[in-house]
């Protein structure tokens, strides 16, 4: 006889406990259909922030569904099955965890949408923006949620925080011998959002390492950049704290210098070619006039009498550039060949012994 009760009280919980997780997944499937409608009635609007309020709500409000079914399963184990004895404030606490969790996620997911978000539109009204400010802002708020949260966390279970905290500032010592590189690249990467001496999408080079390509991600430990053999390259951060970077992309202006040299025997064409290559220059549509442009005879060497060319092109972008330069080199190839004149080249005299 006590079996069979058994048996049914055991049967009675099975079925209470399975109804329990049936009813979390009904709910659970309730609110997605209703944030998905939510979602779509504000796609519908003009403003993008209720856009970013409903993408983050949703996956903190499906995790709130199941932490608080969990607590109910737990409370009802503990309530209706003699056998088992759950703390009441350990259900308490998990009850506590999962609603710092839940808040935790919901700012870590709000500032990642506000950041993705405010980029689009800045980049939809073609305002220029940094966005490796934006990305460390973000990292900032959800490195701070995380401390924090971890932080109420333990005070939750009981731990003192401010053990903790002296704890971490004596082990913080040992930490920092053990870890000292890494932290080294943190401060290069806190350096490089604060100094901003490139950013992302920048094509960038350094004359003291084999270093050039295009910037595309700024990490807290690591930076990585695309070459132009299209691999990946990844470099601490404490790297950039101790080289010399250049920045193309601001450069203003794109130069021309070309050193051109003509025969021994077109000495009495020079001035004119270097005249006429001059006034080219000079009504060219393509070239920054407000820049200084210089045209003049520079050398006499071992085969060739040389003139240079030193201007710049209108235009920092890199096809356009070539565009241009192959231009002007292609009209002082003509002038040159109108004048009579033709370029030099290296020759060598052999004699017969």
């Amino acid at each position: 006889m006590q079996n069979i009760f058994y048996n049914l009280s055991f049967d009675h919980w099975v079925i209470k406990f399975l109804s329990i997780i049936f009813l979390i997944v009904v709910i659970n499937l309730f609110t997605r259909v209703i944030l998905s409608y939510l979602k779509k009635q504000s796609s519908k609007t003009y403003n993008m922030w209720d856009d970013c309020v409903i993408d983050s709500i949703y996956k903190p409000f499906t995790f709130l569904v199941w932490i608080m079914g969990i607590i109910y399963a737990l409370e009802f184990l503990n309530n209706d099955i003699e056998f088992i004895t759950i703390s009441t404030d350990l259900i308490s606490n998990v009850k506590r965890t999962g609603i710092i969790i839940v808040i935790a996620l919901f700012l870590i997911s709000i500032s990642k949408n506000f950041q993705i978000a405010v980029i689009h539109k800045n980049k939809q009204n073609n305002i220029d923006i940094d966005e490796s400010t934006y990305e460390a802002i973000t990292k900032i708020i959800r490195l701070s949620v995380i401390i924090i949260s971890g932080l109420i966390i333990l005070q939750t279970f009981g731990f003192s925080v401010s053990g903790v905290l002296a704890f971490g500032g004596i082990g913080g010592v040992a930490v920092g011998f053990a870890a000292k590189d890494m932290l080294a690249n943190f401060f290069g990467g806190l350096m490089i959002y604060l100094d901003r001496p490139f950013r992302k999408g920048d094509w960038i080079r350094s004359p003291d390492r084999e270093l050039e390509g295009t910037v595309e991600n700024i990490g807290w430990r690591q930076t990585s950049i695309r070459n132009f053999k299209k691999n990946i390259i990844y470099i601490p951060n404490s790297i950039f704290m101790n080289i010399i970077v250049e920045n193309p992309s601001r450069m203003t202006h794109r130069r021309i210098r070309e050193i051109i040299g003509l025969r021994y025997k077109d000495m009495s064409k020079m001035e004119k070619i270097v005249n006429e290559v001059k006034e080219m220059i000079t009504n060219h549509d393509q070239i920054d006039h407000k820049q200084i442009t210089i045209v003049n005879f520079d050398s006499y060497n071992d085969s060739s009498i040389d003139f240079f060319v030193n201007t710049f092109a209108n235009t920092t972008e890199w096809v356009k550039y070539h565009e241009i330069k192959q231009d002007v080199l292609m009209k002082v190839g003509e002038i040159i060949e109108k004048n009579g004149a033709e370029i030099a080249f290296p020759t060598r005299v052999h004699i017969a012994e």
